[in-house]
């Protein structure tokens, strides 16, 4: 079982904990005893958005470290932006979480919980003379720090007394200036090497409405204020982030060396998830979803948490992408035909099979009984025997796909033809043997016979066929929608190339991303597939039931082909 703190469930798909340079450094703290004897992690997402693949990462980096080390992982919110914030992605944060096999318990928490603490400290450091009020445009503060070959010119208000501080910082909480008419600056050193501790600004004017606090305040601290504060005020001993905030980890070490906050908690960065033929960046999915390129957050094309869900996805099969991943000090780009290749392995031994005919052609057998029908008995998963069998209805029409049948084959086509016999999976030999045109010269519909000596698939006198056709029972068939997802952009590396060619990201996505099939034809059983609910289409790949469906008109989502590039590339089989 999993360690009761996390809440993280013992998956019997779960590998073997890999090493890496962050559970090196966990381990050794553990054995010098920084730790306390107690590891505590984090993970802080800003409610602004929802979360994607690459939040998955971090997600199971953050809890996965604490189960392994017998600590404890809290879920705080770092709501200290309220233009951007709403109650909405926080339901879906948890959501989201949990849904991975997460649970946080009583450890959720939200910087604005600390928002008189953080204030408190603020004082603090304005009494030190270490922070001062700057009068200064966003404009002039950005002139005045400098650029990577240039240093900072000191803002003309950073001369300005203590007390003259502290009475315009209180002015400012008691909402006496506008938006942007001052904010709080650290005064560390505006010719620093490092930009970040050219006197960040810590506190900002915003006189909008907060999701948990309402109108009480109307300053809100900066990331790079906030989060050093949380982690030492919830006792946060690792705090783990991406690459970018390898320059902020000397401010995050400034601010808690020069407060007297109750902990000291340490930062520690790894390389972000950065995943081909997809966009990371909550900015841009948000504008893929206000500019209805995408139907919502929860489309099956996006790398969102919930998209992924909604298109199939399992939370084991997401969990192992990021363990074969693993943690790296250095950025790079995964092939997205390894998250492909993790949910293909899943569903093979998770999935039931069914049968699915996207694109039907009526196939009617002219030597089978009128009226009559039977029921064949079908395995399940032969990848599961316990997933047992079913009975899947046969009758004298049948539909099978309009791409398994050519009236003038080439040489390596063995599927349906003119006078050839194919077997119809778990029934019998079947044969060709009209072809029904309408007046456009369109093929409408095929006549053939059966071989009663065949049920099964298999003939008595040890013939062979060289295919084996899926099908659905006309009589019997019910009626689908089935949604087919490709990659949402046609390029591997979306970012880099809207920034090298200076367009927009919209401009490079696939208009090929989503075909919607109606008329499906699928075996009786689909028919009242509960929404989430996953299969195996044989022959075709591996589909989950939409929301958007509804009892006898269900509507599929394909989650990923049966084609799997990923093992050839990687040499499997």
């Amino acid at each position: 079982m999993s360690d009761v703190n996390t809440g993280v469930p013992a998956a019997d798909d779960a590998r073997d904990k890999s090493q890496d340079f962050i559970r090196d450094i966990v381990a050794a703290d553990v054995r010098a005893g920084l730790a306390g004897g107690t590891v505590v992690t984090r993970f802080p997402p800003e409610p602004n958005g929802y979360l994607h693949i690459g939040h998955a990462k971090a997600i199971c980096l953050d809890f996965g470290i604490a189960e392994e080390f017998g600590g404890y992982c809290n879920l705080r919110f770092d709501d200290t932006n309220p233009v951007k914030e709403d109650v909405e992605y926080v339901d879906s944060i948890k959501d989201d979480v949990r849904w991975l096999g997460f649970a946080w318990h009583d450890r959720e928490y939200y910087a604005s919980d600390y928002y008189e603490r953080l204030y408190h400290y603020a004082e603090q450091l304005i009494g030190k003379g270490l922070a001062y009020v700057d009068s200064l445009s966003a404009d002039a503060i950005r002139e005045h720090r400098g650029t990577l070959m240039s240093p900072g010119k000191d803002s003309p208000h950073r001369t300005r007394g203590i007390e003259e501080n502290l009475g315009l910082f209180r002015r400012m909480r008691a909402g006496e200036f506008p938006d942007g008419a001052h904010v709080l600056r650290a005064k560390i050193d505006m010719r620093s090497p490092n930009i970040t501790m050219r006197d960040p600004v810590l506190y900002r004017i915003r006189h909008a409405e907060h999701h948990r606090t309402g109108r009480a305040w109307c300053i809100y601290p900066m990331y790079d204020f906030a989060h050093p504060l949380s982690d030492a005020i919830e006792g946060v001993t690792h705090s783990l982030c991406t690459l970018e905030y390898v320059d902020h980890r000397p401010l995050y070490d400034w601010v808690i060396a020069h407060t007297d906050t109750p902990g000291r908690p340490r930062q520690y960065e790894f390389a972000r998830l950065n995943l081909s033929y997809t966009v990371m960046s909550k900015r841009k999915l948000l504008q893929l979803v206000e500019q209805k390129h995408v139907s919502g957050w929860d489309d099956p094309r996006m790398p969102t948490i919930t998209g992924l869900r909604r298109r199939g996805y399992t939370p084991a099969s997401i969990r192992d992408f990021c363990a074969r991943v693993g943690v790296a000090k250095k950025e790079n780009v995964i092939d997205v035909g390894l998250l492909e290749h993790c949910v293909r392995e899943d569903l093979n031994r998770r999935a039931p099979r069914a049968m699915a005919v996207l694109r039907p052609l009526k196939l009617v057998l002219a030597n089978y009984p009128e009226g009559q029908s039977e029921d064949m008995n079908v395995v399940n998963n032969a990848a599961d025997p316990s997933a047992g069998t079913r009975k899947v209805p046969f009758s004298r029409e049948i539909y099978i796909e309009r791409d398994d049948f050519l009236e003038d084959p080439p040489k390596k086509f063995f599927r349906l033809a003119p006078g050839r016999e194919v077997r119809l999976r778990n029934a019998y030999l079947v044969t060709c043997t009209e072809v029904i045109k309408n007046a456009a010269g369109e093929i409408v519909e095929l006549r053939g016979t059966y071989d009663p000596a065949t049920r099964g698939g298999d003939a008595p006198d040890g013939r062979k066929v060289k295919a084996t056709l899926h099908w659905v029972s006309a009589a019997h068939a019910a009626d689908a929608e089935v949604r087919l997802y490709d990659r949402l952009f046609t390029t591997e590396d979306p970012d880099g190339l809207a920034a090298k060619s200076a367009v927009d990201i919209t401009t490079l996505l696939n208009p090929a991303s989503l075909e919607a099939l109606g008329g499906c034809k699928v075996e009786p059983m689909l028919a009242a597939a509960a929404p989430g609910s996953r299969y195996q289409f044989e022959r075709l790949g591996y589909f989950a039931a939409d929301p958007d469906g509804k009892a006898g008109a269900p509507v599929f989502n394909r989650t990923v082909s049966l084609k799997d590039t990923w093992a050839r590339v990687a040499g499997q089989t």
